[in-house]
């Protein structure tokens, strides 16, 4: 007998204190406007909306010490990674829902922590135009949404690199696919640390096909694979309706393919999809567009294929 699907959760994290342009603290919003539970439904899955954590607003001010917001970021890290955690405990399989990419940290850190008490192997790909890396010595902006995979790495602000007591994730358990927008510090750090990173131009030499079977191998279905999707890895022209966009990112179809790709796995475990910022949208295409990526990520497929 085939297992019934896990119970989805949806976990609203409606902030953009990370960021330096307001909006995406309206993505969660707007991704329920787009039919977000209606479509994951339709998909079999049994959905809970968690609705919206609540945390402090923005107060717009510069940054301090070198980080903007920290006291708010590591806030509203602390409640995702509490939500993430006891849905992953019970069994749920969490999409966090932003906001800024800078949540990323407490969602991660969570599925990190899950994976460590149950011994399961960890896979986290990380869908982004830009690398994320930086660090508190190289920020051009202090901007905590550009550092979370420096974060994650136990490269940062005390308070959110080991939200779980310990730093979240090895350089071997993180994959970057579509970056095209890097500083030359990040370049440093990813070469330094080992990530394994599809930049567009690998993209454009082998193809999204090829590019996704090597970001997916050794990942099987004793594998906890995290997807952290960030909307502006997109191309402007499809996803017009976020905070930082860079030209010359994947189409919808090779977007497609990789949610699709991602779904044949069958390691999915839990999610984020983030950076959506109805405020610069056009008629909410963009929230529409995620929410037709999510449906293919939990298994929408034209076609019935085989195994």
């Amino acid at each position: 007998m085939t297992a019934a699907p896990p119970t989805l959760t949806l976990i609203g994290a409606p902030t953009d204190v990370g960021a330096s342009v307001l909006g995406a603290s309206m993505g969660p919003d707007a991704l329920r406007i787009a039919g977000i539970a209606r479509a994951l439904r339709a998909r079999g899955f049994e959905v809970i909306d968690r609705g919206n954590l609540p945390g402090p607003g923005n107060p717009q001010e510069q940054p301090a010490s070198g980080f903007r917001h920290l006291a708010e970021v590591t806030a509203w890290n602390e409640s995702v990674y509490a939500a993430v955690l006891a849905d992953l405990r019970a069994g749920h399989l969490p999409l966090m829902m932003g906001g800024d990419h800078c949540l990323a940290i407490g969602s991660i850190s969570a599925v990190a922590q899950h994976c460590r008490e149950n011994g399961r192997r960890l896979k986290v790909l990380w869908f982004d135009a830009h690398a994320d890396a930086n660090t508190p010595e190289s920020t051009p902006s202090g901007n905590l949404h550009g550092m979370p995979v420096a974060c994650l790495l136990g490269h940062g602000p005390a308070g959110l690199t080991a939200l779980g007591g310990t730093t979240a994730l090895l350089p071997g358990q993180i994959g970057q696919v579509g970056l095209r927008s890097v500083d030359d510090s990040e370049k440093q750090f990813v070469k330094e640390h080992g990530i394994e990173v599809f930049d567009m131009r690998a993209i454009d030499e082998l193809g999204m096909r090829a590019v996704m079977e090597a970001a997916l191998r050794g990942v099987d279905a004793d594998t906890h694979l995290h997807v952290s999707f960030d909307m502006d890895c997109l191309d402007p022209s499809v996803a017009p309706g976020v905070g930082t966009a860079v030209r010359g990112g994947p189409t919808y179809r090779e977007t497609q393919l990789c949610m699709e790709m991602l779904a044949d796995s069958g390691a999915l475990r839990s999610a984020d999809l983030v950076e959506l910022n109805p405020a610069l949208d056009i008629r909410n295409q963009t929230a529409e567009l995620a929410v037709d990526l999510l449906e293919s990520l939990f298994g929408k497929s034209t076609l019935i294929r085989r195994g």
